[in-house]
């Protein structure tokens, strides 16, 4: 048999290797050419905003002014000395604690509700979802209407039951729980479609077995549906965390951040510290905090979920 042999000296089952192996490069690189546009737009829009934000922190800097040079920690100092930013700290961490459980506990019982394939059910999924997909300026301007104290429908409905009317919008107590719930009605369609899909990727022989041991729905919700979407649940609780700390429109629509600064959130601290009094460095640093905040609260999200899995 006569061994095929190249003039460098090497076998033809060597060179055809070799050949493979640089026509796996090429297609690594041509993959590679696909996916450029989209790191340059990553990187242009999220890593190198993230990257001046945290240089911006620490100096100061006036979009009238200029550049006046580093400042060190000074911007978080007045951050801490800030007793408005103090409280919108606070109000935007009431805000996550209000909203984020009722996101979880109220999208899991109407996916649970319409995970089937009744006509009605896909109505009413589309109706739950519909409302997610009006602007924040269309929202608000429905619940404003709906907070009118003596004319609006909450209003007509406290009278219904001889209650008097509760003008909530300038409450200090009620204003923030208000926001909450209308934030609530506005983005519900998120978290149920989530759950849902997650519903929908569960064996159902496990629920005919399920119903051959006569277990109850209550065993069968805690024994086979909750374990099993167990990540989605994880999934859904750190999406609305980090959404719900970017809380901004509604309060600014409904409240402007009153009465007495009780629902200014902390985007809207940052908006005014750089848009309306230009200090950039002072809201850059503001931002950061912000980012820490999201950051803790989603990781410490994953870190319960985990230890629970285990």
């Amino acid at each position: 048999m006569v061994r095929l042999r190249i003039s460098s000296g090497r076998t033809g089952s060597h060179y055809m290797a070799e050949r493979a192996a640089s026509g796996i490069g090429l297609s690594r690189l041509s993959n590679g050419l696909f996916v450029a546009p989209y790191m340059l737009l990553v990187f242009g829009l999220l890593f190198a905003p993230l990257v001046l934000g945290i240089w911006l922190a620490f100096q100061d800097y006036d979009m009238l002014g200029g550049w006046a040079g580093g400042v060190g920690l000074e911007n978080f100092e007045n951050l801490l000395d800030d007793k408005i930013f103090r409280g919108t700290v606070r109000n935007t961490i009431k805000f996550v604690l209000m909203t984020t459980p009722a996101f979880v506990a109220l999208g899991l019982f109407l996916a649970l509700a319409l995970n089937n394939s009744l006509r009605r059910s896909a109505i009413l999924r589309a109706i739950f979802f519909g409302s997610s997909v009006l602007s924040v300026t269309i929202v608000t301007l429905i619940w404003r209407l709906v907070y009118l104290p003596d004319r609006g429908l909450l209003a007509d409905i406290l009278s219904l039951v001889s209650l008097p009317s509760v003008d909530l919008i300038t409450s200090q107590t009620w204003a923030l729980p208000a926001i909450a719930i209308v934030t609530v009605w506005w983005i519900i369609g998120l978290p149920m479609t989530l759950f849902l899909a997650g519903l929908q990727q569960i064996p159902p022989e496990l629920y005919e077995a399920a119903a051959l041991d006569n277990a109850s729905r209550w065993r069968t919700l805690t024994s086979i549906t909750l374990p099993s979407i167990r990540r989605t649940i994880i999934v859904v609780a750190v999406i609305e965390v980090i959404l719900q700390f970017q809380l901004f429109g509604q309060a600014l629509l409904i409240t402007g951040g009153g009465p007495d600064n009780t629902t200014r959130p902390m985007v809207q601290f940052i908006y005014e510290a750089g848009f309306r009094d230009l200090q950039l460095g002072f809201a850059a640093a503001a931002s950061q905090v912000l980012f820490a905040l999201m950051l803790i609260a989603a990781l410490a999200q994953m870190w319960a979920g985990r230890r629970r899995e285990g």
